[in-house]
């Protein structure tokens, strides 16, 4: 993937088993927790390309959020607080090699970043 690509979409849900039988029943969704990954199901869209994760709902992620791949989070973060964004979460490791962080937009729009690679 690209700087500016969507990587993918984590939804928030309240009851994990209740949503995986939801999701994969209404869309096809495969949906499957990989190694190292345990209580984060990811599910993939029929077309194989889509995809993200059912994440546990909390106080601060209530709304589905999308990540957008970029070079540099650090670079991104201070792009987003000189244009009047704001940092919701930090820059966090997700392995070794990649990385998250959470960010809005000037109108409180939750956006995750994504930076690295992660081998499943």
């Amino acid at each position: 993937m690209a700087h500016g690509d969507i990587t993918h979409i984590d939804i928030p849900v309240s009851d994990m088993q209740k949503a995986k039988s939801f999701y994969s029943e209404l869309f096809g969704w495969q949906i499957a927790e990989a190694p190292g990954y345990e209580g984060y199901p990811m599910w993939r869209a029929p077309n194989q390309i889509s995809g993200g994760g059912l994440a546990p709902r909390s106080a601060d992620f209530s709304q589905p959020r999308s990540y957008v791949e970029v070079d540099s989070i650090d670079d991104t973060i201070a792009a987003a607080l000189e244009a009047g964004g704001r940092v919701i979460m930090q820059k966090q490791p997700i392995s070794d090699t990649s990385w998250w962080a959470a960010i809005t937009d000037p109108d409180g729009n939750a956006i995750g970043l994504y930076e690295g690679t992660t081998e499943m």
